[in-house]
């Protein structure tokens, strides 16, 4: 079965940095595109960054410049770099892939979810 396990977060300072990890399993890691979301506290979960199979990045405006997802399609594994950390990127981060044995039975997988802290 599908597993997404985060981890890397944690408590920094702002204008710090962390990088999350997300191991992947139980599907084909290097075929598919994978994403970063997050959740803060009474918000919506957001998408924070997109990353197609072959590398390609899409990133939210409020993160542009910022954070940086990567993949090491070896080890089934997607990475999120977070510099210059603002107490608003402060939220639980997961990561997704929309998974399916056919295209019909497609859905969302998600990690357990990491926190970030961002504060002084």
């Amino acid at each position: 079965q599908v597993q997404l396990v985060e981890s890397g977060g944690g408590l920094v300072q702002p204008g710090g940095s962390l990088r999350l990890s997300c191991a992947a399993s139980g599907f084909t890691f290097r075929n598919y595109a994978m994403s970063w979301y997050r959740q803060a506290p009474g918000k919506e979960r957001e998408l924070v960054a997109f990353i197609l199979n072959t590398g390609g990045t899409v990133y939210a405006d409020s993160v542009k410049g910022r954070f940086s997802a990567s993949r090491d399609n070896g080890q089934n594994t997607v990475y999120l770099q977070m510099n210059s950390l603002k107490p608003e990127d402060t939220a639980v981060y997961y990561c997704n892939v929309k998974w399916g044995r056919i295209v019909s039975e497609t859905k969302d997988y998600w990690g357990q979810g990491t926190q970030v802290t961002v504060s002084s």
